[in-house]
């Protein structure tokens, strides 16, 4: 198991660039957990899976992946450049998850945000790229 997924886009798309990349790899438990979602947990979501003589091939470009996402993303108040997505703090967004919660014994965030590890700034969106940082 390379990674886990909630939904199968991501799913998806890390698929398809591994195998971009030469490393044959799988989807599976996509249809449970887009069919029956409270069911994610139990089954530990959507996994993307990979031999296991291309699991490190496969992590370092996962990494490289990621790194390349959010290396032009820059924290509007504080420079950094490191986001995580958290669920939104709004009391709304916690009712949501209380109420799920009792009623399915699993605790779903209505509304998730971006958020900079460095200095706490969150947004809907993560900002635009910083495109005088660009690689020529």
């Amino acid at each position: 198991m390379l990674k886990r997924f909630d939904n199968y886009f991501s799913a998806h798309i890390l698929h398809t660039r591994l195998a971009e990349n030469g490393v044959a790899s799988y989807v599976i438990d996509e249809n449970t957990v887009t069919l029956t979602p409270y069911f994610s947990n139990a089954i530990g979501n959507i996994k993307v899976i990979v031999a296991e003589q291309d699991a490190q091939a496969a992590q370092a470009l996962v990494e490289q992946f990621e790194q390349e996402a959010l290396e032009h993303t820059v924290c509007p108040k504080c420079g950094a450049r490191k986001f995580i997505l958290v669920p939104s703090k709004k009391a709304g967004n916690f009712l949501v998850s209380l109420f799920t919660w009792m009623f399915s014994n699993l605790a779903i965030s209505a509304e998730n945000v971006y958020q900079c590890t460095a200095c706490g700034y969150e947004t809907k969106t993560l900002p635009e790229p910083d495109v005088n940082t660009t690689n020529e």
